[in-house]
């Protein structure tokens, strides 16, 4: 049996997905609301195949428990946030966890951490942990790292599709815990030694946030020299070894506009590049505030009650908000604006902001200005609704040409 630790936005799906391939699971998580969510047969967040990979999960037999079982192997996805005074990632979470799953696992057990962590961050946190308890690692206990590679909005897909990461002290045990992944997944699967597997995982978000960070910097040139980014970016990639992301107002979630800042926080000296790329994607949200400010001047708006944010979540098609752009605008738009903008998400249903619309139309016509901030199906489907309202759109989803548009 296996317990899966910490059931939010990647130890669910991986818990879910390994009962509905045989393996019996039982998920454990702290917040008895969401336990008692879960068992009476709920979902707690939208995602495509969500709904029915959970159904497949219960009527293989999975269990959901605020209580740590007694078994012989863990799997901790809990959150790694990182201190935004350091910028070294926050290894509290999984500590606790480890510490919980020291007080009721037998001899022998694994310990697999999946949560992102900076690399050595299972030296020095988690082996300590187990040291301090009287116990040998690699015989009383194993430790693995198989850090997770999806991406919410496509979670079930890339849990069966996606390549993946083990790291372990002892490639037995390594290989022994590549079974239960191998149950679903239908990538190649890698084994390593553990510090290569926490490295690899941050450099792969990494380098998406450095890509992220350059198309965003070219959006800013663009803009102080009246050119079309968009145009540039298209041309460029024509190129054959050529491929520019596209900007936008800030980038967010859990991976891309965290994971980094733990290299930065780690080897300081060594990550001037990196440093540098982070700064740029922050930056992004006071820039859509300075363009809100620029658009509002050009056309004679004088009231800020008439403008009006589209889109809470970090990205398109999902209701995950984490570190979204929109909230890191809404926090810096009070030393620039002044008023509380109006906001409207189809995916968040609960009041996550002041002077949140629930109703598109409703929010429409409250408003004279629409900021594009995410580029939801909904938004996409009714893009005429849009006529005769001034549009910012800062991720390149109105057509080209049209009157009243602008653009990063």
């Amino acid at each position: 049996m296996i317990n899966v630790i910490g059931l939010g936005y990647i130890g669910l799906p991986t818990a879910l997905m390994m009962a509905s391939h045989g393996v019996e699971v039982v998920g454990t998580d702290l917040n008895a609301g969401l336990v008692a969510t879960l068992n009476a047969g709920k979902t707690t967040f939208k995602e495509d195949g969500l709904d029915e990979l959970f159904a497949a999960a219960r009527a293989a037999g999975i269990r959901f428990t605020t209580e740590y079982q007694v078994t012989d192997t863990y799997i901790v996805s809990v959150p790694t946030p990182y201190d935004k005074f350091s910028k070294k990632v926050d290894a509290c979470y999984v500590v606790a966890a480890v510490k919980q799953v020291l007080g009721v696992c037998p001899k022998g057990a694994t310990i697999v951490v999946e949560s992102t962590v900076s690399p050595g961050t299972i030296d020095r946190f988690v082996r300590p942990v187990i040291e301090e308890a009287g116990l040998v690692i690699g015989r009383d206990v194993h430790l693995v790292h198989a850090p997770e590679r999806i991406i919410p909005g496509n979670m079930v897909y890339e849990l069966l599709h996606n390549n993946r990461t083990i790291g372990a002290d002892d490639r037995a045990v390594g290989e022994r815990i590549k079974k239960y992944y191998a149950s679903f997944c239908q990538g190649e699967i890698v084994v390593t030694d553990i510090r290569t597997a926490e490295m690899t995982k941050v450099v792969e978000n990494t380098f998406r946030a450095v890509n992220i960070a350059f198309a965003n910097e070219l959006a800013k040139i663009c803009r102080h020299d009246g050119m079309d980014v968009y145009e540039i970016i298209r041309i460029c990639n024509m190129h054959p070894r050529v491929n520019i992301l596209q900007p936008g107002p800030g980038v967010g979630g859990h991976c891309i506009s965290v994971d980094p800042w733990f290299l930065v926080g780690d080897y300081p000296s060594l990550t001037k590049v990196i440093g540098e790329s982070m700064r740029v994607n922050d930056s992004m949200p006071t820039f859509v505030l300075e363009r809100i400010r620029a658009v509002m001047d050009a056309n004679g708006m004088t009231d800020v009650r008439r403008v009006g944010l589209y889109g809470l979540t970090y990205k398109e098609n999902v209701d995950d908000y984490r570190e979204s752009p929109t909230l890191q605008l809404l926090e810096a738009q009070r030393a620039h604006l002044g008023e509380p903008l109006k906001v409207y998400d189809p995916f968040i249903t609960k009041d996550l902001v002041p002077n949140q619309y629930h109703d598109f139309d409703a929010f429409l016509a409250d408003v004279d200005l629409v900021v594009i901030l995410v580029g939801h199906k909904e938004l996409r489907d009714n893009l005429a609704k849009l006529t005769g309202k001034l549009v910012l759109d800062t991720r390149h989803v109105m057509p080209a040409g049209r009157e009243g548009v602008y653009t990063l």
